[in-house]
């Protein structure tokens, strides 16, 4: 895990507001960051990487195939994990719950 996933791991492996997470989950052919199986949320930690080359094309690819599962993918960027852990937490909790309750 790079440094902004395992800062984010601290908060998340303790359930906020009661959601369970999984880190490196592996669903499909896929790995996601961080799963919350009763939202069905995956949790995208985004560094530099993710905006090179042809890796922004393979993200869509594999958001699409999520969304064609019923999966919501959240993606985060790692320097807001560093600035704003927070803010960071507060959105995929409201996503998880928004999605819960649907």
């Amino acid at each position: 895990m790079t440094p902004p996933e395992r800062r984010l791991w601290n908060v998340l492996k303790h359930r906020p507001d009661g959601f369970k997470f999984r880190k490196q989950h592996e669903h499909g052919p896929y790995y996601v960051d961080f799963f919350c199986y009763e939202a069905a949320v995956a949790v995208e930690v985004d560094g530099i990487a993710h905006e090179l080359g042809t890796n922004p094309q393979r993200d869509e690819r594999r958001d699409a195939w999520f969304a064609s599962r019923g999966i919501h993918t959240v993606r985060v960027r790692a320097t807001d994990v560093r600035d704003n852990l927070e803010g960071v937490v507060a959105y995929i909790v409201g996503t998880c719950r928004e999605r819960s309750t649907a």
